[in-house]
């Protein structure tokens, strides 16, 4: 792979900490969200945080094959995504399960299909996570 862009970014305190970019430009405080025993508040977690960066690189993704397409993306194009986390069913750590929705005004149920099988091959967290994370893609 010939690298285009790396991201340094670094935590400290883990769940109950700090986490910033090295330019400085993102800094988050981070706490254990109350369903997982925690005192959750206005401070973040790993799981929103993916949950963001997923949904924009999908998005980046989607307008990208549609660019290739000639189909025009309207800038209220959307993607939402849920990050869940739980125990794994072989009892040795947590796992992540994800479910995508995408709404694409003004472009039809096929082509938005095909876009969104498309984009799915495209995004480079979903390439990574493919055949770890379970994903659900759904139209809104």
């Amino acid at each position: 792979m010939k690298t285009l862009y790396t991201a340094n970014a670094s935590a400290t305190g883990g769940r109950d900490g700090q986490a910033a970019t090295d330019e400085g430009n993102v800094s988050v405080k981070l706490a254990v969200p109350k369903e997982m025993g925690g005192p959750g508040g206005d401070a973040t977690n790993p799981e929103q945080l993916f949950a963001m960066g997923y949904s924009a690189c999908f998005l980046g993704a989607l307008k990208f094959v549609a660019g290739k397409q000639k189909i025009k993306v309207d800038p209220a194009s959307k993607v939402a995504a849920a990050v869940s986390i739980g125990p794994r069913d072989d009892g040795e750590g947590f796992g992540l399960a994800v479910t995508l929705t995408i709404t694409l005004p003004g472009v039809s149920d096929e082509e938005a299909d095909k876009l969104i099988k498309a984009a799915d091959i495209v995004c480079p967290y979903s390439h990574s996570i493919r055949g770890n994370v379970e994903v659900t893609l759904k139209r809104g």
